[in-house]
Order: C-alpha cells, then structure tokens, then sequence
C-alpha cells in the first residue's frame, strides 16, 4: 500500500514539475521583446493643445488617412485626442505629429506615457507575476 502511494505521488510530482518547466518556458518565449518587423502594428496619441470642434477631428483623421503607413484613426473633439494605429517599419509616430502640426497648423503634441504609467497599465509588466517568473528564469538560464 505504500509503495503505491510513493508511486503516486512520486508521478504526480513529476508531472507537476515537468508542466511547470513547459510554463516557464512558454511565459519567457512570449515575454521575450521581439524586433518590429513590416506587419507589426502599433499605437499612438496626439493630443491637440487647443479646442477643436468636430469638422476639425474630421479634417485631422482624413488628413491622418492619407499618410503612408497609418490604418485607423479616432479622433475625440471633447477630449481633444486623436489615437491612430500605424505600421512603425512605414512611418515614425513622432515625425507624424509634427508633419500634422506644421500641415494643418494645430497644435499637436505625442502623448508618451511616463514608466510609472506603463507598469499599471500592462499586466505583463515588472509588478505583475509573470514578469516575475519571466526574470527568475531570465537571470537564472
């Protein structure tokens, strides 16, 4: 009877230790920061330093849709924001802004969150869980 328990426990043991090393394998795999290639897509904000009324937001995201590289815009008069996604390998976000303000003569400024900021708002960053596991096993492979 005990070695049947010793033998179960001992298998479950095994199991439990090799799906972990799967896990932590698979958490640095996808942890891991991968180089901007021509199909990644990434996100930005332009906030507009003065009120704009709707014909204006409209004017902004056509103007926005013409340049080269840039898939979808939103533009908010309320809130005065305009987010876009875009393709980083065909446009730079920054030279875009200040193509926008010099074009159509806003004021237009790149939001860029601060690193306080984007550790609270990704939970694959420094204080969450995975990221833990993902530099345990960084530093120690």
């Amino acid at each position: 009877m005990k070695k049947k328990i010793w033998k179960i426990l001992t298998i479950s043991l095994a199991v439990t230790l090799v799906l972990f090393v799967v896990l932590c394998i698979h958490i640095y795999i996808m942890m891991k920061p991968k180089p901007a290639d021509a199909s990644t897509i990434a996100m930005a904000r332009i906030d507009v330093k003065q009120n704009i009324n709707k014909q204006d937001g409209d004017k902004i995201a056509s103007w926005l849709y013409t340049q080269k590289g840039v898939q979808h815009v939103l533009c908010n008069p309320q809130t005065k924001k305009v987010v876009f996604s875009f393709y980083p390998a065909k446009v730079n976000a920054d030279n875009l802004t200040a193509a926008l303000s010099s074009s159509l003569h806003y004021k237009a400024v790149r939001y860029k969150p601060s690193e306080k900021d984007m550790m609270k708002s990704c939970p694959a960053m420094s204080s969450s869980f995975s990221y833990s596991i993902y530099n345990f096993i960084n530093n120690t492979f």
